[in-house]
């Protein structure tokens, strides 16, 4: 529990107020957080994960009422199954893949490639009214 709420929110925390500190007084800036899917939804087995990254929503969202009127937009991105080291033993699992697969619209787990679009939409100018948002890159997992 510890470990993963070290790693997960009070890592994203310290990173944040690091960053923030240096565009708050530059009166600009773009902060992307990583949330998850699993900010939405319990999952089984992780509590953990998905309170930690539930935290790494609200974390988001409390900067950005408190940085915005001050030139700073903080965002986050929640990605849904991504195909990465730590999830192959789910892409394994034929039972549980299938599962997975079932639930998400465009049929197929996400590739780290998959969130750059957003990624660079939030850092870029293009999203410079946007603030406070968490941006699902899910494949339409939470559309179902």
């Amino acid at each position: 529990w510890q470990e993963v709420l070290e790693v997960n929110l009070t890592a994203t925390f310290a990173m944040c107020q690091l960053a923030g500190k240096r565009m708050l007084e530059q009166r600009r800036g773009k902060i992307v957080n990583i949330a998850s899917m699993g900010s939405y939804i319990g999952s089984v087995n992780v509590p953990a994960y998905v309170a930690s990254k539930g935290g790494v929503v609200q974390l988001t969202k409390a900067l950005s009422n408190e940085w915005s009127g001050r030139g700073v937009c903080v965002n986050a991105i929640a990605p849904g199954y991504m195909h990465t080291d730590l999830t192959i033993f789910l892409m394994r699992d034929e039972t549980r893949n299938r599962e997975i697969l079932s639930r998400i619209p465009m049929g197929r787990w996400g590739e780290p490639e998959d969130l750059i679009g957003t990624l660079l939409f939030l850092a870029s100018a293009a999203s410079d009214y946007v603030t406070g948002a968490v941006i699902p890159v899910d494949g339409g997992f939470l559309g179902r």
